[in-house]
């Protein structure tokens, strides 16, 4: 896939106006599932379903997703990536107002589907162009574009916290958002870099199995994502029952969390930048280890809470990292992105479940425990991101030329 007319067609001023507008698309992005996840009581007691109904339909969305993922290299190849990326954010803010519509399981769990599908499509349309846009400014901005989708979540979830207090009708508020977020998505999107596939390019196929070079970096994915989402979805419940804190602080360590989060990966290129992905990824890993231990260890409310802190600082950066490793790790990157994206959804899907199961026949403690684990094996799996590092690593420490430093201009443009 080539530029309109060739890749040195990108001027630099272009390439960095392209920066903001892939920014400003994950915020979008980001803004959508705020939006959502804030009104999900409302959701459920309109549909009429039960918790455990609601756990299933709740499935739906990374389901959908999975499925759906490996089509957006083709769709990106038929219309170009910036057409693609408008056409699939679009049907991605506009599917927000379909789970407030569903007046029952059956219908709920469609709606969510649908949701997860048009989610996962331009999740992988963006993070393609985002690693392109990378690529040209030869410096790391994986972390802060995820950085950006942690501040649309944000604000997102701002807005649909002040409508639940409200009392604001959901399918209403939902319409209002969608509405909004879809004309501020076709806006972004005409500042994306628009490469176009040459005529007698092959088109990737619409379904394969991920390439093994996705595989291995979505195993690293994998860990990152199960602490993130055991922490995100179980902290409170741990300060609650194991510290015997109050509601009001349990609830505060899940935003404090959160806020972690996004600001480690806003500031995160920066650190890659200067130490590489590989170490990046190493020391977050022992940091996410340590915290591990002060959560399973500690004593008192404190230090667990400082565990969860390091917990996410720890993890924030890799994920955004597995996907700018996949989209140099072959000759297909929006094949190679949704193979990681698929292993990470599926992550996130199993994450709180399994904490739950495993609580439930044993402790949360030993919960924990495992998540402590899979955040030491971020220490040992780092290696598998080299592909992504932007830093120039010496031949005696990597046995080749780093794959992530070469110039942007020597392989094809592909979305």
């Amino acid at each position: 896939m080539t530029a309109d007319s060739t890749d040195a067609g990108f001027g630099t001023a272009q390439v960095r106006r392209a920066r903001f507008a892939v920014a400003a698309v994950f915020t979008v992005h980001g803004a959508v599932t705020g939006s959502f996840a804030t009104r999900v009581p409302w959701i459920q007691d309109h549909a009429g379903v039960s918790a455990g109904q609601l756990g299933l339909a709740l499935a739906f969305p990374a389901i959908g997703a999975s499925l759906a993922m490996p089509l957006a290299g083709a769709i990106s190849h038929r219309f170009g990536a910036r057409t693609a990326l408008r056409g699939l954010l679009a049907l991605w803010t506009l599917a927000l107002v379909l789970p407030a519509l569903a007046p029952n399981l059956l219908t709920l769990c469609a709606a969510l589907f649908v949701y997860g599908a048009t989610a996962g499509m331009s999740d992988v349309a963006m993070n393609a162009l985002g690693v392109e846009v990378e690529n040209r400014l030869d410096k790391s901005i994986m972390s802060g574009l995820h950085g950006m989708w942690s501040v649309g979540a944000l604000i997102g979830s701002a807005a649909g916290t002040v409508a639940a207090h409200l009392g604001a009708d959901a399918r209403l508020h939902h319409t209002l958002a969608a509405l909004v977020l879809t004309a501020l998505g076709l806006i972004a999107c005409q500042g994306v870099l628009d490469l176009r596939s040459e005529p007698d390019e092959e088109p990737p196929p619409r379904f394969t199995l991920p390439p093994k070079s996705a595989l291995i970096i979505g195993a690293v994915g994998f860990c990152a994502v199960f602490a993130e989402g055991a922490s995100l979805d179980w902290s409170a419940v741990y300060l609650r029952d194991i510290m015997d804190t109050s509601a009001g602080l349990a609830a505060a360590s899940t935003t404090a969390f959160a806020l972690t989060m996004a600001v480690a990966r806003i500031a995160g290129d920066k650190v890659v930048d200067r130490f590489g992905a590989v170490r990046t990824v190493r020391f977050g890993g022992a940091l996410a280890t340590l915290g591990g231990l002060l959560v399973v260890a500690s004593p008192n409310a404190a230090l667990a809470m400082c565990g969860f802190g390091l917990l996410g600082l720890g993890v924030a950066v890799v994920v955004p990292l597995a996907f700018a490793a996949a989209g140099r790790s072959g000759p297909n990157p929006s094949q190679a992105i949704a193979g990681v994206a698929t292993i990470t959804y599926t992550s996130g899907l199993i994450a709180p479940s399994a904490i739950g199961s495993l609580a439930e026949a044993t402790s949360l403690v030993v919960s924990f425990g495992l998540v402590t684990v899979l955040a030491f094996g971020l220490v040992l799996g780092a290696g598998v991101l080299r592909a992504g590092d932007r830093r120039a690593v010496p031949a005696s420490d990597t046995g080749a030329k780093d794959a992530g430093a070469r110039s942007p201009a020597a392989t094809e443009p592909r979305p």
